[in-house]
């Protein structure tokens, strides 16, 4: 259903995509944060260095931000489309902010995981919540540009949480809280949708009915297959980089492989590819066509990472890393489909939801990644695991309408 023409759309560098932009770049720096620091930090509370607990214990705390994500995916998107997208943005940040400020307290494995759990339910809001405010804000040539700059100054958070963490695993904790709270203070100058505001204004229509993705068989079929976008991006950054140092000692790499320094090169990769995908969705007015061919250069690279690399130096391995991180670089873009599928009324729920169950996969992909590694080694279950993830994110992106220049202002009946 149709619904008037929104006011006039914001400019490409307004506060809506400025705030959202350094919004996603704490949120990259708290969601990166643990995958930089676990040795570090589980070192402290006990935990001995190369053992199989140091690996078990890190999932675990994986695994409990991961579920914190896909309970906050939920809650933040049925409140982005019922309360506002602004209210999701901020009150994502304010959750997320006070947990890792908290996380710097911990002295025991199970506060951690508590507070993971927390900060991951927090963490869950900001991007899609932003995502859709940019979305909404601009018009339908220049959205994408927009979700763009959101996601290129975004995932440079990682890189600062990695310099921040050389001062301490507890110290970049609090600079995390610090800077989501100081984000808060910016609340003033960014606007509600002025598409969410007409359909806030017809109490007829239904918002943020999450369970009616499933009750409508096209509706739910577009909408597992956005899921399955962003499943091989957290097969890489979940199993591959966070598990680095594991993988090298799998591959026999020729000197010691530091899971944070494996996170820097990869994120600092995933800045370019961000802006690339975003840029080449523009040039050629297809976001399908960029997904594809970011995801047959992550099959790529996969394969080099996995077998093309045995025996070579930390600083060859590094650099497969950020290009690695170049070929995952689709994340934004793949919440901006996320976006763009659906109408005003399940636009916050699904952009918040999608990327969420994605991230969330992780609690799934480790189990799997465990059981074919132990019945077909290390690396070949590594391989098979992100083999089904690539080729099931192709079929799902094959199979999608293409929503380049779709306009935005409708509803879901």
């Amino acid at each position: 259903m149709q619904v008037p023409q929104s006011a006039a759309k914001a400019s490409l560098f307004s506060a809506a995509v400025i705030v959202a932009a350094l919004g996603y770049f704490v949120d990259i720096y708290d969601l990166i944060l643990f995958s930089i620091v676990r040795v570090q930090s589980l070192t402290e509370l006990g935990v001995v260095p190369g053992t199989p607990e140091m690996t078990n214990q890190g999932l675990f705390l994986i695994n409990m931000q991961m579920g914190g994500m896909l309970l906050g995916g939920i809650l933040w998107g049925i409140l982005g489309d019922k309360r506002g997208r602004l209210s999701v943005l901020f009150g994502s940040i304010l959750l997320y902010s006070l947990a890792n400020i908290a996380n710097g307290f911990v002295t025991t494995i199970d506060q951690y995981a508590w507070l993971r759990l927390i900060a991951g339910i927090g963490l869950a809001g900001e991007l899609g919540a932003g995502i859709t405010l940019v979305s909404e804000s601009l018009s339908k040539e220049q959205r994408g540009y927009g979700t763009m700059i959101v996601a290129t100054v975004g995932v440079s958070g990682a890189m600062l949480g990695y310099w921040v963490a050389k001062f301490g695993w507890r110290p970049a904790y609090f600079v995390g809280g610090g800077l989501g709270l100081a984000l808060l203070v910016l609340r003033v100058s960014v606007f509600e949708s002025g598409m969410f505001q007409q359909v806030q204004a017809q109490t007829a229509v239904v918002r943020g009915n999450f369970l009616s993705l499933f009750t409508n068989p096209v509706r739910l079929g577009k909408y597992l297959r956005v899921l399955l976008i962003g499943v091989p991006l957290w097969f890489v950054v979940g199993i591959l980089v966070t598990l680095a140092p594991e993988f090298g000692k799998a591959l026999g790499i020729s000197g010691n492989v530091e899971a944070g320094l494996a996170v820097f090169w990869c994120y600092f990769g995933l800045v370019f590819g961000d802006f690339a995908s975003g840029a080449l969705s523009q040039l050629w007015h297809s976001r399908n066509k960029a997904l594809k061919v970011f995801l047959g250069f992550c099959a790529a690279l996969v394969g080099v990472y996995l077998y093309g690399v045995k025996g070579a130096t930390p600083t060859v391995f590094y650099g497969v890393c950020f290009v690695l991180g170049v070929s995952v670089g689709f994340w934004a873009l793949f919440v901006t489909v996320a976006a763009e599928q659906f109408g005003t009324n399940l636009r916050a729920t699904v952009a918040t939801t999608a990327p969420n169950f994605a991230r969330g996969a992780v609690v799934g992909l480790v189990p799997a990644f465990k059981a074919l590694s132990g019945a077909l080694g290390f690396i070949p279950g590594a391989a098979v695991l992100g083999g089904l993830t690539l080729l099931v994110a192709f079929w799902a992106v094959s199979t999608l309408p293409e929503s380049y220049g779709k306009d935005l202002d409708y509803v879901e009946e």
